[in-house]
This record gives structure tokens, C-alpha cells and sequence, in this order.
């Protein structure tokens, strides 16, 4: 199969790419310009794997650009994870949010539905952020719970999901959508949480002059789950028919106050008399306290679980710091 992965340079793309490239697919990676930068990815790509990759230059936000595209090029899929992704930054700079995951979105599809309907299969990667704190009483929160999002993040991601279940449902689009719950690992954006408080550890370590940690709200309760069994869902997703026309929620087992993951990487660091100190610039103007999903359906229909316990997934991304800091 010949698979397209829309934000390949971005945390899950180079990922999925790792998974299809091992199960023997053709992946090309769309990238707005050939700048060079492509090639961060080999942080966590070898470069046998990169080396299949294909890179097409191309402007999601840009119609005609998208249009040609796919003119140009025939995929079996398409996994659609390009987005301006970071909360905090939407509230800052919400036409760049709209544009980049709702105007991008549908041109994506609208190309789809335009040149390769019926051959082509098409993922949202949407978000658990859609839900807002609809979850606040402690309960699983499904696919058919109300969309509620809690900042302009989630609303250019609810819009582009609600977009996508009317092309699918009225028939011009064959696909599925993915509301992925929180995860990190290795190449997670050092402005996220858990990644944050990794880097800043790593920097200590190394430098251990001051050895106060910067961090938001410790007191919100997340279940997070590793890039890795994200990438192996969506997968599964792609090559299940049962997906198609389908919402699912991609989330790990055992929820944890926030607080919990910065102290597992205190202890990973073996740096002592650490001290966490509430910076407000890390705090959201508007938090989701509590999320825990309900995935029922997507192990349902492809069997996945997650395999990767949260205990190596915060070595394996403390890991990743300690290298991207020592390369400089």
C-alpha cells in the first residue's frame, strides 16, 4: 500500500512512519517546502527507514496546491496529522490555529472527494481536546459524548471532526476519525507537558546549579498513553474496513494527577533536591481537570491494546533529552 502522512516532521509522523516502512509499505511524507529540515526526524528514524521515505512539497492551507497534489499522486490512505497542535499557543494565535486544522483539513478532503474517492482512505486525527471537561465526574468518556472543547484548540479541531463525519456520513468521503487522548515519548515538542518537565530535568542534570523546575497545574488527572501504541491504533484503524464512517477514542488504562509523571522523571533524572516551583506561563487559561477514555470500540474491531507502560515510555523520552542536549 502507498501511504501519505500529512505533519511528518511533526511527533507522531516519523512514528507511523517507523510502522509502516517495518510492516512493508510505501509512505510519502508531505513537508511545506525542502528546506533541510526533514531531516530531524532521524532522531528517532534510522536512516535505512528515512531513506524510503518520499517527501512532497506541499501547503496544506493552499487549495490549489492541494488539488494538484493529489492529481499528481495516488495514495491508498491518507493519515492526516498535520496541525498546529499546541492549546496554549491557540489561545495566543487563533487564526493560525483555524487556518492551520480546519482550512487545511478540508482542503485535504475536498481534494480526496475531488480526484480519488473511492480508492483513497482518509484519517482525521482529531483530538480528546473536542470533549473539553465533559469527563469532570470521573467517568469514560465515549465517542458519543457531547463536544464541548474548553479552548480555541479544540474548537478548530471539532469543527474539522464534525466536517469529516458529514463528508463521511453523506457519502463523499470514505475514512475514519481518531480522538486520541494525551500521549508523549520520544520527539514529544519540549513546549508540551511531561516533555517539558523531561527537557528541563535533562538540563539540570547537566548543569545542576539551579535546580528548580518550572511546571503548570499538577493537579489536573490525565491518562497518557505512548506515541508508539498511538501509531499502532491508527494503523490498525487504516487497515480494518470496519473503521470506516467510525469515531474512535485511542487512550491508555490507568489515570494520574499530573504531578505524578513530574515526579517519575525527578526519579529518572537522579537529580536530587529538586525543586518544582508554578510558573502561571504553564498554566492554560482554561484547564480540562479530569479525561479518561472509553475504548471500547476501537479494541473492539482491530484488538489493540497498549503495550508500552508509562514507566518506559517517561525512561524512553527522558532518554531522548539527555541525547537531543548532549548533540546540541
Amino acid at each position: 500500500m502507498k501511504y501519505l502522512i500529512t505533519g511528518i516532521t511533526g511527533f507522531v509522523g516519523p512514528h507511523l512512519a517507523n510502522l509502516l516502512i517495518k510492516e512493508g509499505h510505501e509512505v510519502c511524507g508531505l513537508i511545506r517546502c525542502s528546506n533541510g529540515r526533514e531531516t530531524d526526524i532521524l532522531d528517532i528514524m534510522e536512516v535505512e527507514e528515512f531513506n524510503k521515505l518520499k517527501f512532497i512539497n506541499c501547503d496544506i492551507s493552499d487549495r490549489n496546491n492541494v488539488e494538484k497534489m493529489f492529481k499528481n499522486n495516488l495514495f491508498d490512505g491518507v493519515f492526516h496529522l498535520a496541525a498546529q497542535s499546541h492549546p496554549p499557543t491557540s489561545f495566543k494565535d487563533p487564526e493560525l490555529t483555524f487556518n492551520s486544522n480546519i482550512i487545511g483539513s478540508a482542503n485535504l478532503i475536498n481534494a480526496i472527494t475531488a480526484t480519488q474517492k473511492d480508492t483513497c482512505k482518509f484519517m482525521l486525527c482529531s483530538t480528546s481536546e473536542v470533549y473539553g471537561n465533559v469527563g469532570i465526574d470521573g467517568r469514560k468518556i465515549t465517542e458519543n459524548d457531547l463536544i464541548s472543547p474548553a479552548n480555541p484548540y479544540g474548537v478548530s479541531k471539532a469543527a474539522a471532526d464534525l466536517y469529516t463525519q458529514e463528508r463521511m456520513k453523506n457519502g463523499y468521503l470514505n475514512g475514519f476519525i481518531t480522538r486520541s487522548f494525551s500521549h508523549t515519548g520520544p520527539r514529544r515538542g519540549k513546549n508540551f507537558s511531561i516533555s517539558s518537565d523531561a527537557y528541563r530535568l535533562a538540563l539540570i542534570k547537566q548543569n545542576p546549579v539551579n535546580k528548580t523546575l518550572a511546571v503548570g497545574n499538577l493537579g489536573t488527572t490525565r491518562v497518557v498513553l505512548d506515541v508508539r501504541d498511538v501509531a499502532n491504533a491508527y494503523y490498525l484503524l487504516m487497515i480494518n474496513d470496519k473503521s470506516n464512517g467510525k469515531v474512535f477514542n485511542i487512550c491508555g488504562d490507568i489515570p494520574h494527577k499530573m504531578e505524578f509523571f513530574t515526579d517519575f522523571l525527578i526519579k529518572i533524572s537522579g537529580v536530587e533536591g529538586v525543586e518544582k516551583r508554578i510558573n502561571d506561563e504553564l498554566y492554560r487559561p482554561h484547564d480540562i481537570f479530569y479525561q479518561h477514555g472509553d475504548t471500547t470500540e476501537l479494541k473492539s474491531i482491530t484488538g489493540w491494546i497498549p503495550i508500552i507502560p508509562i514507566e518506559q515510555t517517561l525512561n524512553d523520552l527522558f532518554q531522548y533529552w539527555e541525547r537531543k542536549i548532549t548533540r546540541g
